[in-house]
C-alpha cells in the first residue's frame, strides 16, 4: 500500500500534470459557470422550459406563457453546449498528452493556448461579438487539442 501511495505522489508531483491540473480545472469551472448564466437568463428573461420551474411568477395561464423559448437563452445554451463539445474533449486528450511526457514549455503553451480560446470564446459568444472571433477562438482551441492528440499518437503509438 505504501509503495501505491508513493508512485502516486510522483505522479502528482509531475509539473506537467499539474499544469494539466490548473487549467483543466479552469476551463471546467468556466463550463459549469455556463449552467449558472443559463439560470440567470432563464430567470431574467422569464422564459423556462419546464411548467414547474415557473411557480414563482405565477400560477395558470401566466405561468404557461412563461415556457418559452428566448434568444438570449438559447445563445447561452449552445455556448455550453460547445463548451461540452470541447472542453469533454480537450479533457481526455490533454490528460493523455500529460501523461506521454511532454516538454513542460509545450504543454504549458497547449492549455494555455486552449484556455485562453474557450475564454475569449465564451465572450465572443456571449457579447456577442462580430465574427470571426468567436470562430477562430473556436477553430484554434480545436486545433490545440489536435496537436496535442497527434503528439500523443506520435509518442506512444501501438497500431
Amino acid at each position: 500500500k505504501s509503495g501505491e501511495m508513493a508512485r502516486l505522489t510522483q505522479f502528482v508531483d509531475n509539473e506537467v500534470f499539474r499544469a494539466f491540473a490548473t487549467y483543466a480545472t479552469i476551463v471546467l469551472l468556466k463550463m459549469m459557470l455556463m449552467s449558472v448564466t443559463t439560470s440567470y437568463f432563464r430567470l431574467t428573461r422569464k422564459a423556462f422550459d419546464n411548467l414547474e420551474d415557473t411557480v414563482s411568477f405565477g400560477t395558470g395561464e401566466t405561468a404557461k406563457k412563461l415556457v418559452r423559448t428566448h434568444p438570449d437563452v438559447d445563445r447561452v445554451r449552445r455556448c455550453h453546449l460547445n463548451d461540452l463539445e470541447n472542453i469533454v474533449p480537450f479533457f481526455g486528450i490533454g490528460l493523455l498528452y500529460a501523461l506521454s511526457g511532454p516538454e513542460l514549455s509545450s504543454a504549458l503553451l497547449h492549455f494555455r493556448i486552449f484556455t485562453a480560446c474557450r475564454i475569449i470564446h465564451t465572450f465572443a459568444y456571449l457579447i456577442p461579438l462580430p465574427q470571426p472571433g468567436r470562430g477562430l477562438s473556436w477553430a484554434v482551441g480545436y486545433v490545440v487539442t489536435f496537436s496535442m492528440a497527434y503528439n500523443v499518437m506520435k509518442s506512444v503509438l501501438y497500431l
